[in-house]
C-alpha cells in the first residue's frame, strides 16, 4: 500500500466562519487572514493504492460550477484533481473506489463532471462511491443552514450513473481502511482510518480542518451542532493520543500532517511534517 496527497486547488472563506467564536485577534496569530478577512485553504485529498484498489478520500470543489459560483471563493493555486492523478500516472478512470467524507461542495465538487453533451456525469465512472448513509438522506433533504454547501448537480449524479454504496455504521469498509463517523459538523461525516506501516493515518475531513483548529474551543461556525463537535473532537483526541495516530488536514494550506500530545492547555499538535517525510 502506499498514500499520495492529491492537490486539487485553494479557496478562501471568511475567518470569522471558520474559527466561530475564537476572537480574530487570537486565531489570526496560527492562521492569518487577508485584509477582506479571508483565510486561504487547501482542499488536500488523498489517494490510497493498494494493489489493483485505487481509493481516492474527497474530490475538492471541481470546475463545474459557473464564474458567479466561484467568484464567492476566491479559487487559487495551480494544482488540479486531474493533473495531480496525472503526476502519479492514473487518471479518473483507474479510481475503484471513491470515499465521500461528507457531500459539502468543496469535498464532494470534483466527483461530478460535464461531458461533452453538457450532462452531469460521475468523474470516477469505475469506482464504487461510499458515502455513509446518515449523510446521503441529510443532504438529500437538506436542512435550511446548510442547504447552500450541498448542491444537487454534485450529488444526485452518483445514484443516477455512478455506484453508490451507502455506510450504516462503523467499521471496515476496505481493506485497512476504517470508517468512523462523527456528526457535528454536518449528520454523518467520515472520518476515513487508514492502516499504513504500522501506522493509523486518519484523514480529518472537517472535523479538524487545519492544526489551528486542535484546541477545543475553535469549531467551525459552519458546523450545525457545535456543542457536539466538541464531544467528536473530545473522543477523537482519546484515541488518537492512545494509538498516536498520524493525522492529514484536507485543508491547512500550511501543514499536511501532524501527531498530537498532551500539554497543560489541552491537546496540541506534536510534531507537523509530510506523509513523504514521515515514513522516508
Amino acid at each position: 500500500m502506499n498514500l499520495y496527497p492529491i492537490l486539487t486547488g485553494n479557496l478562501k472563506l471568511d475567518g470569522g466562519a471558520m474559527f466561530g467564536v475564537v476572537p480574530k485577534v487570537i486565531w489570526n496569530k496560527l492562521y492569518p487572514a487577508d485584509e477582506n478577512n479571508l483565510c486561504n485553504w487547501s482542499m488536500r485529498c488523498l489517494l490510497i493504492v493498494d494493489g489493483e484498489r485505487k481509493i481516492l478520500i474527497d474530490s475538492g470543489v471541481g470546475d463545474k460550477q459557473d464564474e458567479k459560483f466561484f467568484g464567492h471563493y476566491f479559487l487559487n493555486g495551480d494544482d488540479t484533481l486531474e493533473n495531480s492523478l496525472s503526476e502519479l500516472g492514473y487518471s479518473p478512470d483507474d479510481i475503484t473506489d471513491h470515499i465521500l467524507t461528507h457531500l459539502h461542495f468543496d469535498h464532494v465538487g470534483g466527483s461530478v463532471r460535464k461531458n461533452q453533451d453538457g450532462e452531469y456525469e460521475p468523474t470516477f465512472r469505475n469506482a464504487t462511491h461510499w458515502i455513509s448513509k446518515a449523510q446521503w438522506e441529510w443532504a438529500t433533504k437538506p436542512n435550511r443552514r446548510e442547504k447552500a454547501s450541498f448542491l444537487t448537480e454534485n450529488i444526485i449524479p452518483i445514484m443516477e450513473k455512478g455506484k453508490l454504496k451507502l455506510i450504516e455504521k462503523e467499521g471496515e469498509i476496505l481493506p485497512n481502511v476504517f470508517a468512523k463517523i462523527y456528526n457535528g459538523h454536518t449528520d454523518g461525516q467520515i472520518v476515513p482510518h487508514i492502516n499504513f506501516k504500522g501506522k493509523t493515518v486518519c484523514f480529518m475531513g472537517d472535523l479538524l480542518p487545519s492544526t489551528a483548529h486542535i484546541p477545543m474551543p475553535y469549531v467551525m461556525s459552519y458546523d450545525t451542532r457545535p456543542l457536539l463537535t466538541l464531544e467528536d473532537k473530545k473522543s477523537f483526541f482519546a484515541d488518537a493520543i492512545k494509538h498516536d495516530y498520524i493525522l492529514f488536514f484536507e485543508h491547512d494550506l500550511y501543514h499536511e500532517c501532524c501527531n498530537l500530545q498532551e500539554t497543560p492547555k489541552g491537546i496540541r499538535e506534536k510534531d507537523t511534517f509530510t506523509l513523504a517525510e514521515y515514513f522516508a
